[in-house]
């Protein structure tokens, strides 16, 4: 099964990438094999700043569960027959996750059965892109207008205050001026701290998806990460190489960094290319 990734860039003060809420960009996926379809599409998800994920089959829940979804849409056509059990194992799996079915002609009883299921709604084809966007707004509000509001504790490490309401890092009052990947990347390394995380594990969860293989967005974003860091707190090391491996996160004052922390693993991401095939460092 092969899949492709566009992503809108949303500026610092444009509130309708997350309906209903000032957060991360909306992450969209849709399993549809129409392509004609998915360009209209995607160009109501890039004026909202969404992330819109186009897979053209089932993936295993798993995945999905990694990809972090605001939001599913299938189309049953594309999955033939075993759609249905698809629909209800996915519903059944993750039922936070709204999912909307968008598919071809149907009967009463198919599109209430899919609402049993655990479908959120349907929409049927041919329709207008823009409905299915507003479909999936009102979804998603709903459900963040029920959620009780999370409490998202700010982590304190070194000189450094990760603020996750923010989606920014501090050093007293000065702002790392952090991307949205760069945040998501020290938020998921100082969540666990003193732990060794492999490349691929970052790559999975950071970006949602299985890296590939000779992928260097790993070692670009935390040579970025790093270098911000050492800039706002100099006195202190917080990210550690172990080489072959993946980075650990651990705030030591600088003169009592390890030796896998030195000049060798700053030449070493020194020499690895800002821009890189297949990779999404223009998005941050």
């Amino acid at each position: 099964m092969k899949t492709a990734y566009t992503a809108g860039v949303a500026t610092p003060h444009d509130e309708s990438h997350a309906p209903g809420s000032r957060t991360a960009p909306l992450r969209l996926a849709i399993i549809d094999g129409d392509s004609g379809f998915l360009q209209v599409v995607e160009k109501r998800v890039r004026a909202r700043g969404w992330q819109q994920r186009i897979l053209t089959g089932a993936v295993p829940v798993d995945e999905l569960v990694s990809m972090r979804l605001g939001a599913l849409v299938i189309d049953l056509a594309v999955l033939g027959a075993p759609g249905w059990a698809y629909l209800e194992q996915v519903c059944a799996a993750l039922p936070a996750l709204p999912v909307i079915v968008c598919t071809g002609p149907s009967t009463v009883a198919q599109r209430v059965r899919a609402l049993r299921i655990g479908a959120d709604d349907w929409l049927g084809k041919p329709c207008h892109p823009e409905e299915l966007v507003a479909r999936i707004e009102a979804i998603v509000r709903r459900g963040r207008l029920a959620a009780p509001p999370v409490e998202r504790p700010i982590v304190e490490a070194g000189e450094i205050s990760i603020k996750p309401d923010q989606f920014q890092a501090f050093v007293g009052s000065r702002s790392l001026d952090l991307t949205r990947r760069e945040f998501e990347l020290i938020r998921l390394l100082a969540g666990n701290a003193g732990q060794v995380l492999e490349r691929e594990a970052i790559y999975q969860r950071v970006w949602g998806y299985a890296m590939a293989h000779g992928d260097r967005s790993v070692d670009v974003f935390v040579r970025k990460l790093r270098q911000k860091l050492e800039r706002a707190s100099p006195q202190w090391r917080y990210i550690h190489t172990h080489f072959g491996v993946g980075y650990r996160f651990a705030p030591e004052p600088a003169d009592g960094a390890g030796a896998q922390d030195g000049s060798a693993g700053d030449a070493l991401e020194t020499s690895i290319p800002d821009v890189l095939p297949n990779d999404f460092a223009s998005i941050g």
